[in-house]
């Protein structure tokens, strides 16, 4: 029972997830992002951009983005001067039937274009809500090597099923194969939810109108993960949340999913007709152990990240949750196996006599080939052979619809968050992760963007002795003058840069600018941050291959008097005196009691607040 005073309890432990520092390390505001060429910011040809989506191309190095009315194509190597645009305005009458059905002309009758995905090597598919009338095309972007950017108007048609009505409404997208997958509400009401599958030369694929199967869902990501090597067992999730009612209480309550089902499905011969045959779903667990083995759970999922590994077929899925209620607001990222996932969609099913009884493991004898598996290699016996899920029998159809739900959680990697955040004055709201190589190691920074238009860059330490971790908060980085929402964010490692959308624009962003923490050993050591190292000269972008004579850098411990000893400010080898050497690559600006600090605590912070720009400070 997760009443207020458990909740209270649980938040008043020290940190059984993640402890630090919860103030950055670095602020920058908004003049000194743009000031120091650290961000570049997009705002469209047309003074208001009405960002919605983004794809970041790096097999031809431009950057795609959808707005109001109109797409981009950027040369990431190139300014925005060199932005192609595309104008794509909702059809002639579209207008003003949107605002006949009571729709704002201002902010919902036009075509906020949502869906972009790379299609095939020539084309991108680009669909939008079309002023409600939500509608889909291809653009021509050429080869690699061209900057070419047109849409067919031939080409053009209905994005129902494929893309929301409304500009803002959450959903979930991607391509496969040549087909569409997306989470989403495909009718004007915003009351038919569903995952659907579209596009391709196959039949289209929806979810049963069932509230068992999806209840007002708000759907997050969309990913393809392969099981094995064969193919036929591909598989594509889903992660949303969606209401449940409590049989005791009759009350709503949040939790979030996920889902998945098989790239092969076909639908049923004569149940499930041209509807989901393998669609599955079982709760996602992200909670903080409390006393008395009462959690506090965060329902809300936000975003999703999936860190791709050598191992294509095991990402890291990283998951940004959110809960408000009247005791508190806090953010929790948590981090998940697929081999967990797998097992819990290989577990037993949830079953439950009716609405006003409560969940139980399903005891029954569960009809072969098994719910939810794919029709493949694995599945076909020498006497049973499936070839398509039409093959399957009714009787594990019947059952794949009435039990869609795993009984069994999915829990996070240690049972506990990575990351817990109670003490921030925003919503975080998006979450893009890169695993950096470091002297002591990888470490996994996570950037974080909030409803205020900043981002916040994040170190997460890994304790030796146990499963415990600290945060180090960085950087807060005030990307948009204006506080308005993140609503999207995509990393490029190669480019060691980050991509940030809102509803007014696009900002490119470094993901460090490492002469930033200061001109001396000391204060480079204590920023602890694994792209930075102090090089004997300067604190520099730490690279693993470069030489290590004069290189001193440490997140662990970020312990000036160790690592700084024999390094004064200029970088020179302090061989007269060391402890001279150690009190030399102090930073000589700050009193000498503040060095002291520095020395024996090196978890003191660093900088002070460099104030933040506010809507009256500079135009755009």
């Amino acid at each position: 029972m997760r009443t207020a005073v458990a909740l209270a309890v649980s938040l008043s432990l020290c940190w059984l997830g993640a402890t630090g520092h919860s103030l950055p390390r670095l602020r920058l505001s908004y003049r000194e992002l743009s000031g120091s060429n650290r961000s570049v910011l997009f705002f469209g040809h047309r003074g208001f951009l009405g960002f919605r989506s983004l794809y970041l191309d790096e097999y031809r190095d431009r950057l795609f983005i959808g707005g109001k009315d109109v797409l981009y194509s950027l040369l990431l190597d190139g300014a925005s001067a060199d932005a192609k645009e595309i104008y794509w305005p909702p059809l002639p009458g579209q207008t003003e039937e949107c605002f006949r059905k009571g729709k704002d002309p201002g902010t919902d009758c036009a075509n906020y274009v949502r869906v972009l995905h790379p299609y095939n090597r020539t084309h991108l598919l680009a669909c939008g809500t079309g002023a409600f009338h939500p509608v889909c095309t291809f653009v021509y972007v050429g080869p690699r090597g061209e900057h070419t950017f047109s849409l067919d108007p031939a080409s053009v048609e209905t994005g129902r099923g494929r893309c929301p009505h409304e500009p803002s409404r959450a959903f979930a997208s991607t391509v496969i194969g040549g087909e569409l997958y997306a989470g989403l509400t495909a009718d004007f009401l915003g009351r038919d939810p569903g995952v659907f599958r579209s596009l391709g030369t196959r039949s289209a694929l929806r979810t049963e109108v069932d509230q068992r199967l999806l209840h007002d869902p708000k759907f997050v990501a969309a990913h393809l993960i392969p099981d094995n090597d064969d193919r036929d067992n591909d598989k594509a999730y889903f992660f949303f949340t969606e209401k449940v009612v409590d049989a005791d209480s009759k009350e709503h309550a949040i939790v979030s999913r996920v889902g998945r089902v098989c790239v092969n499905d076909a639908g049923g011969q004569r149940v499930l007709v041209n509807k989901w045959s393998t669609f599955n779903k079982a709760q996602l667990v992200c909670s903080v152990p409390g006393p008395g083995g009462i959690d506090t759970y965060f329902d809300e999922l936000e975003d999703v990240f999936l860190l791709r590994t050598k191992d294509g077929k095991n990402p890291e899925i990283y998951a940004l949750f959110s809960t408000v209620s009247h005791v508190f607001q806090g953010s929790a990222v948590c981090v998940y196996r697929v081999a967990d996932i797998r097992e819990v969609f290989n577990g037993p099913f949830a079953h439950r006599e009716s609405p006003h009884h409560q969940w139980g493991a399903y005891e029954g004898k569960v009809p072969y080939p098994r719910p939810g598996v794919c029709p493949s290699k694995t599945t076909n016996q020498p006497r049973r052979q499936y070839g398509t899920t039409k093959d399957f029998p009714d009787e594990v159809l019947h059952f794949a619809r009435a039990h869609p739900l795993m009984y069994r959680p999915v829990y996070p990697r240690h049972r506990r968050p990575l990351l817990v955040k109670t003490d921030l004055p925003h919503r975080l709201r998006q979450i893009v992760v890169d695993r950096v190589e470091a002297e002591d190691g990888q470490h996994d920074v996570l950037f974080l963007g909030t409803d205020a238009g900043s981002v916040l860059k994040v170190v997460v330490l890994q304790k030796t002795s146990s499963a415990m971790t600290e945060e180090v908060i960085l950087e807060e980085l005030q990307v948009f003058k204006v506080p308005v929402p993140i609503t999207q964010m995509e990393i490029s490692v190669k480019r060691q840069t980050l991509y940030v959308g809102s509803s007014l624009g696009v900002a490119q962003v470094r993901l460090h600018r490492c002469e930033s923490y200061g001109s001396a050993c000391a204060e480079c050591c204590l920023a602890r941050d694994p792209y930075c190292a102090w090089d004997g000269t300067a604190c520099t972008h730490y690279q693993p291959s470069g030489k290590r004579r004069h290189r001193r850098q440490d997140a662990h411990h970020g312990n000036p008097a160790h690592q700084c000893l024999d390094q004064n400010l200029t970088g020179e080898d302090g061989r007269s005196d060391p402890a001279d050497g150690a009190r030399a690559a102090l930073p000589q600006a700050a009193p000498a009691r503040h060095r002291h600090l520095l020395l024996q605590n090196p978890g003191a912070r660093l900088h002070p607040d460099r104030g933040q720009d506010g809507p009256g400070g500079d135009p755009w």
